[in-house]
């Protein structure tokens, strides 16, 4: 029945996207494709992302979906009423009427659309119906202004409800119900809509009433392509030009040399609010330095010069994101995948704490990105990003989450002195609750899980279809001649080396299957129906173009070598494959409850050892010297220490300097060995887990030496 409601809602959206401007004008500015594609003069996008609903979770990723519904995602109206309740002014009321409602939505409604599920569609349409409802006669959108400023209301943010920021968050909203529905409001709103913006915007610039929006321009800059690919109206690309104007100039700032002038401040990126920018102040800042930019900024604001690349197809904006991609890992980077941010960046100590909105804005800017340029190295942090950093950041049952993570955490209580925001949030940045830190997270991070499984699959420009991100699921896609085709993808990925892929289609034909071969493997096997076909790999993708019959399998083999990395202070880290390993620490769990803002919070405290180093001959070769074990996985949930299917052994000796500093981890000045050292250590065996399965955990371990 499922599958008959797709290829219905099918006929539906493509026959919407292809008869949308049919005059001679438009002739010739769209691509021969069956998805919407970029229309000229924008640069036509290689891959095309598919229509909400289109890709199905299955197995393990189906179920942390299922979690998602039934924790917080599906519950935040009755466990955060206050700010998502009845009195958000994105529903007509006097209350929070900020960014914290749309950013719940921006991930309930993927989740609903992708679990199919009615109760939870029904949560969203009020939100939905309020904002395509109520647009003003001008254009304006979103929570109408008080005439006078409301007073403060501890927990809610009630004012500054002109800001053009969260207004970007509703336009994502409105922009995917469009693509799970095909309704025609969305089209008609967001058109007038941006005709508000521009007339408003040379007088009521970006950031008139907070800095948030010029940073964050590139949301709203791409769903007004995203509109003009629709309806093809030129004044859409005008407004792209100002709002680009009036964005924070990422790709000069990305591209900016190295800079050992640190900011001032945890809060010197304040000083750059005001359009027009201070140019000197401008070419200064780098990614480099600590303090000079906010992380959560930092991740919406990579994509940006992407975003606009379309437009100007100017290579600078593609060598300043792969720049700021070096810079933030060189300076500032963690195994993870991610980066050290307490709100300012923060360099790259492994007990320094990784935000929870950090996570999922580098996924949504790494998905952004990826169909814009077909560039693997994308989809390649995504993986390891979403297979590491993004599991343990929430608890199992998706009750809780830590405001920051850290690559090296042992103890998770509120005694911890990590971050500048330590004094504000009375330190509950690291315990695992539903308000501690700040509560931005607890809105944002739903968008995550549902935003990945969008983007497991993609349409191609070439009448294709595209596997980039490997885990069970399945995609119903229309490929080649009119051809629909489902095609069940079936695996123990990121556990297991091997993909299968099954192939039902209404009718033979030929069109091609792309494939991503990860830069962690060699030798990549690919077999088709049991016999192995030639791969030609042309940056990081493998095609194979064909003629498809139904039934037809193919199968990946990717194999995963070990290997080890540095990162702070000469640390050194394991990893496997798409995934990081650290110490696997049995844990004590105990709630406390203040009675104070931050409610009842889950504190966290190592039963075992962790003060390890890792031995360095072992490290010279970790293929021969670890031993990796593949336990019976099932393919249920693996992400906790109960149920990891893998782990590895190694070799490690004690290490007494490295103790506890306020319950933090912090390294020995000295890690340097000598004879008595060596005669007193005691080599042990220890094992490492997935990074993504722990809650406590040790990853950049000190090395010490016997030679």
């Amino acid at each position: 029945m499922r599958f008959f409601m797709i290829l219905i809602f099918f006929v539906f959206t493509f026959s919407s996207f292809n008869q949308v401007d049919n005059s001679e004008e438009s002739k010739g500015k769209r691509m021969d494709t069956h998805y919407l594609q970029n229309h000229a003069p924008l640069q036509a996008k290689p891959y095309l992302e598919l229509p909400l609903g289109a890709i199905e979770p299955q197995g393990w990723l189906h179920d942390q979906l299922m979690r998602m519904k039934t924790g917080m995602t599906g519950h935040l109206d009755e466990i955060y009423p206050e700010v998502v309740g009845e009195r958000n002014g994105w529903l007509g009321g006097d209350g929070d009427g900020w960014e914290r409602g749309p950013y719940w939505i921006d991930g309930l409604l993927p989740l609903a659309y992708i679990l199919d599920d009615y109760e939870l569609k029904q949560k969203v349409q009020p939100w939905i119906e309020w904002t395509l409802n109520n647009q003003q006669e001008d254009g304006y959108l979103g929570p109408v202004p008080f005439e006078t400023e409301p007073e403060y209301e501890p927990g809610l943010q009630r004012g500054q409800r002109k800001d053009w920021w969260p207004k970007m968050v509703m336009l994502k909203i409105l922009q995917q119900y469009h693509s799970a529905t095909g309704d025609k409001r969305v089209i008609e709103t967001l058109t007038k809509y941006f005709k508000y913006q521009l007339k408003e915007l040379p007088n009521r610039p970006l950031d008139d009433e907070t800095f948030w929006a010029n940073r964050r321009g590139g949301d709203n800059l791409m769903v007004v392509y995203w509109l003009y690919n629709i309806t093809g109206d030129d004044f859409l690309l005008e407004l792209g030009e100002l709002i680009t104007k009036q964005t924070f100039p990422w790709t000069d700032v990305f591209l900016n040399d190295e800079n050992y002038k640190q900011a001032s401040s945890p809060w010197h990126y304040y000083k750059l609010k005001s359009y027009p920018f201070d140019q000197k102040e401008i070419d200064e800042l780098t990614v480099s330095q600590k303090g000079g930019m906010h992380c959560v900024n930092f991740s919406q604001g990579l994509k940006q010069p992407l975003v606009y690349y379309q437009q100007s197809k100017d290579d600078r904006h593609i060598e300043a994101t792969k720049k700021a991609l070096r810079d933030i890992k060189h300076f500032h980077g963690q195994p993870q995948g991610m980066f050290g941010g307490d709100e300012g960046l923060h360099g790259k100590d492994p007990t320094k704490g990784v935000e929870f909105c950090s996570v999922a804005e580098s996924m949504f800017s790494l998905e952004t990105m990826l169909t814009i340029t077909g560039d693997m190295q994308y989809a390649d942090l995504l993986e390891k990003i979403a297979y590491n950093a993004l599991p343990p950041q929430a608890n199992d049952e998706f009750t809780e989450r830590q405001y920051f993570q850290a690559a090296n955490q042992v103890e998770l209580s509120d005694r911890l002195q990590a971050s500048y925001m330590t004094s504000g949030h009375y330190g509950t940045d690291y315990v695992f609750g539903t308000l501690s830190g700040y509560p931005c997270c607890t809105c944002n991070m739903h968008q995550s899980w549902p935003k990945y499984v969008q983007n497991l699959w993609y349409a191609t420009a070439d009448r294709g279809v595209a596997a980039f991100q490997y885990a069970p699921s399945k995609v119903t896609v229309k490929v080649g001649n009119d051809i629909t085709a489902t095609i069940t993808q079936t695996t123990k990925y990121p556990f297991r080396e091997t993909v299968d892929f099954n192939f039902e289609l209404d009718k033979s034909g030929e069109f091609p299957f792309h494939l991503r071969i990860p830069s962690w493997t060699e030798n990549a096997e690919i077999m088709i129906n049991g016999e192995s076909w030639k791969i030609d790999v042309e940056d990081q993708v493998a095609i194979i173009d064909r003629m498809w019959e139904d039934g037809d399998k193919v199968r990946i083999k990717m194999p995963m070598k070990m290997k080890v990395s540095q990162w702070f202070d000469f640390a050194m880290s394991v990893e496997r494959g798409p995934l990081v390993y650290a110490l696997k620490i049995e844990e004590e769990k105990r709630v406390k409850d203040r009675g104070d803002k931050f409610g009842p919070f889950t504190e966290v405290f190592a039963k075992d050892k962790w003060s390890y180093a890792l031995l360095s001959e072992d490290l010279e070769n970790p293929e021969t010297s670890y031993e990796v074990q593949e336990l019976d996985w099932d393919g249920s949930y693996p992400w906790n220490l109960q149920n990891t299917p893998i782990r590895i052994k190694a070799r490690a000796v004690d290490f007494p300097e490295w103790k506890l500093l306020n319950g933090l981890p912090i390294f020995p000045g000295w890690w340097g060995t000598n004879e008595d050292r060596k005669n007193k250590a005691k080599i042990e065996e220890i094992t490492l887990v997935p990074y993504g399965a722990t809650t406590l955990r040790i990853t950049e371990f000190p090395v010490f030496s016997f030679y």
